[in-house]
Parts: C-alpha cells; structure tokens; sequence
C-alpha cells in the first residue's frame, strides 16, 4: 500500500514505525519522478513487509530540508526510523529491490 506523508504525520508514519519504510521523496513537475512513480507503485503492492510512502518535496519543505534532500526523485530506506540507505535519481526496479531485501548475515 502506498501513503503519502506530509510534515504532520511523517513521525508517525515514517520514524516510529518498527520495520522498512521505503521514502520517495518527489515533485509532481519533476520528469524523473514521474517515471518513477509506477515503479515505487509496483513495489508498494509486491513487496509484503516494508511501508511505501510518497513526499511531495514542494509541499514539505521541512522535510526535504531536514533530510538534506537537494536532488529529486531522492528515494530513502528507513528501518525502525533510522535512514538506511539513500538512493537518488531513477534507477532501475531491481536496485530498489536490492536494498530493501537486503538482510544481512
């Protein structure tokens, strides 16, 4: 399930929740977020375990700043509210991928 976070209830959300939380930070004028978008969609409705939100950056400045969030899409893994891994620009599915099922030994 995909949910879109804003600065009220990204605590909530995003740093109390006790698991992965895969953060899309985005704009809707942004041409590489858009191609995106399905893609982060894809992986919200197949990957099980892990929480899949959207922020748009334009309507949560604070939290763009707060994250140091200078390049968009910037897609960031939380696991039990600590960021884990910052992916930025598109890539493929399969990088995506990679990080969140990463367990280590």
């Amino acid at each position: 399930m995909l949910t879109h976070v804003t600065d009220q209830n990204f605590t909530a959300e995003v740093l109390d929740y006790q698991g992965k939380v895969l953060v899309d930070f985005w704009a809707p004028w942004c041409g590489p977020c858009q191609m995106l978008s399905p893609v982060i969609e894809e992986i919200a409705s197949e990957v099980q375990d892990v929480k899949v939100v959207k922020v748009n950056v334009d309507e949560n400045p604070d939290l763009a700043n707060q994250y140091h969030v200078s390049s968009i899409p910037n897609v960031m893994i939380f696991d039990h509210g600590q960021v884990q891994k910052t992916i930025i620009g598109f890539h493929p599915k399969q990088d995506y991928l990679e990080v969140l099922l990463y367990k280590p030994l």
